[in-house]
């Protein structure tokens, strides 16, 4: 019979083969054929793979042998295969079909060849290790390690016998092929089959495709689960995780799922999968999945709203306090602003947006905002420095060597530099499908974390270096108690730029291991309450803003007392009418 036009024609089907699950495989692929349009690759692949076969179990005219079973595959097992070229669906098809008779056509050979317990194969594309099982397991381990170039697979020998097709006799086979998964790329197969930004979409194939088998290889339940030991292609990082996939054959086509497989154990260059069937399996690498905790949230969401109002106030204060103008003012000032407006803008894009472009565009500015905060906050840190460093020295003028001319550049240019230097190189690293912020991907996530920890190194150096001056300058103090009170207090506002400064920061990095909950709850308790603390110790813990908040209440006072009694003294004034008769 022929398939209508374009679709692969199906030869006729020797009757006295004595495998019927090959059969199957080939009639299916061919009905398949017919309903659907096939490009002359596939259609000849097919047809000059079902020749060869065929005669190979047919007739018994060709020697029955692991080269001979795989040589029709290669053409297809190669990664400039004309089928790379092809679409989705042909690719799917194709290793689908690969995947099937490569498995049937060794459990056959296999089994056809009782006087060969194990046998072994290598080639360019593939490496095959079968194994024959005859009598009882009580004369055999009780599990069979069966190794395919660096991957593994230990089956029970009840699983084997319980399988078996013939008296006595049972075959287990394990394959791994050499390039198959970038043919069955993770991204090219689900493309339409997930949605954009899924968690798919975001894994690859960490390791080769493996196929275990028992039987004659029709699908069976095993009673005790069987397990994959397979080496990951590129070192397995920190902040993934690794998934044992299986390719789900479902009308002759195929997809990557989870189900039935389990990652046992896994680090940098191994992953241990167990799987209650057999199939194909590989490793598939995904970022770590980021568990939102609702308490957490909650805390951001309660310290930022309170953060907010505070560095308003404190916005207004820098600006309208003229007693207080100074190149330390202008710091605070420009701190504030930066972390006001990216406090708000984390706050307004509590759900992501529909658009991949508008969540690419507010991740942007999130990444300058933030950079410019670590950049003010460099800043403070070394004019602070400065300052105290001066108590040593009679001349407390160095400090205007502290350019305003160095400040804006420095504070508002390096960010813009660093977000220029990243979108450049990596566009698609701003927003994700979960957040508007930094993609884990390529290591982008660094172009942030790389300047803000160089910045929270050098500002914890100089806290040390303060505490060590304040600690000599305190000690060599008289019992002067007005000057020993302000040194303490100074001492108390440096402990404080700590948190000031962005070194409380730090505690993100340490969410690892066991104290990973609590530096979790740290730091999100002090970093949204940023805000809060810089109104603390820049405003009420300042003498000159305290008095001048006094003066602005004394004047208020005045005013309101002066306006009441305007009121009272205009109530009081008679009025008269005249009537005129």
């Amino acid at each position: 019979m022929h398939a209508s036009e374009n679709s692969c024609q199906v030869p006729s089907i020797n009757s006295s083969v004595q495998f019927v699950a090959i059969k199957e495989t080939f009639r299916n692929f061919s009905l398949q054929g017919k309903r659907s349009s096939r490009s002359s690759n596939f259609s000849s692949f097919f047809n000059s793979t079902f020749d060869i076969l065929m005669s190979m179990f047919g007739d018994g005219n060709v020697t029955l042998s692991l080269e001979n079973a795989t040589l029709p595959f290669n053409s297809v097992l190669n990664s400039t295969s004309p089928l790379e070229g092809g679409g989705k669906d042909e690719v799917v098809s194709a290793v689908t079909f690969v995947l099937q008779t490569v498995e049937l056509s060794t459990l056959a050979i296999a089994l056809r060849s009782p006087e060969r317990t194990t046998q072994n194969m290598t080639t360019e594309s593939l490496a095959i290790q079968t194994r024959l099982v005859t009598g009882s397991c009580s004369q055999h381990s009780e599990v069979f390690t069966l190794s395919a170039h660096e991957e593994t697979m230990v089956v029970h020998c009840d699983t084997v016998t319980g399988a078996a097709t013939q008296a006595g006799v049972g075959a287990a086979a394990f394959i791994s092929y050499s390039t198959l998964d970038s043919i069955m790329s993770v991204r090219r197969l689900s493309e339409g089959n997930q949605r954009a930004g899924g968690k798919l979409e975001k894994s690859h194939l960490n390791s080769r495709v493996v196929t275990g088998a028992i039987g004659d290889g029709r699908p069976i339940n095993l009673s005790r689960p069987a397990k994959f030991t397979l080496r990951h292609k590129q070192a397995k990082k920190e902040e993934e995780e690794a998934h044992c996939v299986y390719w789900k054959v479902v009308a002759e086509s195929g997809s990557w799922s989870r189900d039935g497989c389990t990652a046992v154990h896994t680090n940098s260059t191994h992953t241990t999968c167990s799987c209650d069937h057999l199939s194909s399996f590989a490793v598939l690498i995904a970022p770590t999945a980021v568990t939102e905790s609702y308490p957490l949230t909650i805390i951001t969401y309660m310290g930022l709203t309170l953060s907010l109002p505070c560095l308003f106030l404190a916005i207004l204060t820098f600006l309208l306090c003229r007693s207080i103008r100074s190149v330390s003012t202008s710091l605070h000032l420009q701190l504030c602003l930066c972390l006001f407006l990216a406090d708000l803008l984390f706050l307004t894009q509590v759900t992501r947006p529909g658009s991949q472009v508008a969540c690419a565009v507010i991740a942007g500015f999130l990444h300058y905002l933030f950079l410019a905060c670590f950049s003010w906050m460099f800043l403070e840190g070394l004019h602070l420095f400065l300052t105290v460093r001066n108590l040593k020295v009679v001349n407390y003028t160095s400090t205007g060597r502290f350019k305003k001319r160095f400040m804006y550049p420095f504070g508002y240019g390096f960010p813009a530099l660093v977000v220029a230097i990243s979108a450049a190189v990596n566009p698609g690293g701003y927003g994700t499908s979960e957040h508007c912020w930094l993609s884990l991907d390529r290591g982008f996530h660094w172009s942030f974390l790389g300047p803000v920890c160089a910045i929270i190194l050098i500002n914890i150096t100089f806290f040390v270096l303060i505490l060590w001056i304040l600690r000599n300058r305190l000690s060599s103090l008289n019992a002067d108690v007005s000057t020993l009170r302000d040194h303490r207090l100074l001492t108390f506002k440096a402990i404080a730029q700590l948190f000031i400064l962005g070194c409380s920061w730090i505690l993100g990095l340490l969410q690892v291991g066991p104290a990973a909950t609590v530096m979790a709850y740290l730091f999100t308790i002090v970093n949204s309450l940023q805000g809060a603390f810089i109104f603390l110790v820049h405003c009420l813990l300042n003498r000159q803003v305290t008095e001048e908040y006094r003066r602005w209440i004394r004047g208020f006072r005045t005013s309101s007392t002066k306006s009441q009694m305007s009121d009272l003294s205009m109530s009081a004034v008679p009025t008269t009418s005249t009537k005129m008769e």
